[in-house]
């Protein structure tokens, strides 16, 4: 594959996973939300609702900001590409290497979550075991998302660094 092609499949994986993966995703929570504070009552459907419409939300205006926005990336990218090459990958280089650095952050990070989340789940409020749980799910859905982009990333900047050329 050329550069252009690797370009090409990194953001449209990137548009594909937040349009039809990350949005959904936050849609489904904000419903688990509203579905856990219509079916119960008390402590355990706030600590389902809360977390889940927080999360929802975050996922939903990531996932329609990543979508909206790439098209428009990959375009400025490819001029940019056409123009100057070496100017390119010099800027675009630096930058994924950066979003490489971020998964190993964000891999504890969702760890930590979802260790907070069995910790919280096994606490004597009723509004912790819905919490927990939330927290385990949300953690488990970053780890998935980061997982699938991680890869791509990868890919990315392996065709960055070999346009780049040895440093």
């Amino acid at each position: 594959m050329n550069f252009i092609e690797i370009l090409d499949a990194y953001f449209r994986g990137e548009k594909l996973e937040a349009a039809f993966f990350i949005v959904p995703t936050g849609l489904m929570l904000i419903g688990i939300g509203i579905v856990a504070l219509k079916v119960e009552k008390g402590g355990f459907a706030w600590g389902v609702a809360l977390p889940c419409f927080l999360f929802g939300a975050i996922l939903l205006i990531t996932g329609t900001t990543v979508a909206l926005r790439t098209n428009a990336q990959i375009a400025e990218l490819k001029q940019s590409y056409e123009r100057d090459s070496v100017a390119m990958v010099k800027e675009e280089l630096p930058r994924m290497q950066a979003v490489n650095r971020n998964f190993r952050m964000t891999f504890f990070m969702f760890g930590a979550i979802a260790l907070a989340g069995i910790i919280v789940h096994y606490l004597p409020w009723d509004w912790c075991r819905g919490l927990g749980a939330v927290l385990i799910l949300a953690a488990a859905l970053g780890l998935l998302i980061d997982g699938f982009a991680e890869r791509r990333a990868g890919t990315y900047t392996k065709a960055l660094e070999e346009l780049n050329g040895p440093t």
